[in-house]
């Protein structure tokens, strides 16, 4: 027989399960590096790379000329940036077309979390990625470079090689944002390349108009593609306006990105 003064059971309700911000960043890790794609990006993004390099360091050798062994590295980012701007937008317009973003939400509904973890991903990868690829490049240029790179004036060496990795992960997430923002795998790689490739060449038709275009013309060093190659400029010195110009193109499409992703449906 039950007795009448016996305590009434509380009902126990489960707290909702919600991941930490770090096994969201292990789940991102493992989605972006098992997919094929990504490990497309980073073959073609070294051997385009050592392909440049080398043919550049041969050219510097044969025609007798200076050649700082830092830009050997560098200036293949022209190209690359093509590359890493497209990884970052089809790591998430490629969860838009599968539909694997809802899935994602539903994990994790902090719509905000998932995207700087989905950023903080791409960053390290491209950096792992461009850093391995300038080390590989040092190798197979050193036999054809005079000296070889200064390590004792960080502005010929540390420098641009540092801004040289920070540049692309600027690009790539300038693709992140844009995927974001439009969803669409064709339109975010448009907008990208058009940001990175296309919009310098138009304003550079600009040259022939004279004075009453400069203001143009000038704002041409603030594009993603020639910030970068002032930054990674062995030597540069006037380094802060090409940095916060390089900057603000990567965090604006993030941020309207995100706007978008909290106030619309997956």
């Amino acid at each position: 027989m039950t007795s009448l003064t016996a305590a009434p059971r509380r009902a126990t309700h489960a707290p909702a399960h919600r991941l930490t911000f770090a096994h969201l960043l292990r789940s991102e890790t493992i989605k972006i590096l098992t997919l094929r794609s990504t490990w497309w990006s980073f073959g073609l993004t070294a051997a385009l790379s050592l392909a440049i390099s080398f043919l550049l360091a041969m050219a510097a050798r044969d025609n007798g000329g200076e050649f700082a062994a830092a830009t050997l590295m560098t200036a293949p980012i022209q190209f690359t940036m093509l590359v890493a701007g497209i990884f970052g937008a089809i790591i998430i317009t490629g969860e838009y077309s599968t539909g694997m973003i809802r899935s994602t939400l539903t994990a994790e509904p902090r719509r905000g979390a998932v995207l700087l973890a989905k950023a903080i991903v791409i960053s390290a990868v491209m950096a792992v990625t461009t850093a391995v690829t300038y080390v590989l490049a040092s190798v197979i240029t050193a036999p054809l470079v005079t000296g070889g790179l200064d390590w004792s004036t960080p502005s010929e060496s540390v420098v641009p090689l540092t801004l040289g990795v920070a540049s692309m992960i600027a690009f790539s997430l300038i693709g992140l944002g844009f995927g974001v923002l439009i969803r669409n795998g064709a339109g975010a790689i448009a907008a990208t390349v058009g940001v990175l490739f296309v919009l310098p060449i138009v304003v550079s038709l600009f040259a022939f108009t004279g004075e009453r275009w400069q203001w143009l013309l000038d704002s041409a060093q603030y594009l993603p593609m020639n910030a970068a190659a002032t930054l990674t400029s062995p030597g540069a010195t006037d380094l802060a306006a090409p940095a916060i110009a390089l900057t603000a193109w990567a965090l604006v499409p993030l941020l309207l990105g995100w706007a978008a992703l909290r106030s619309r449906d997956a």
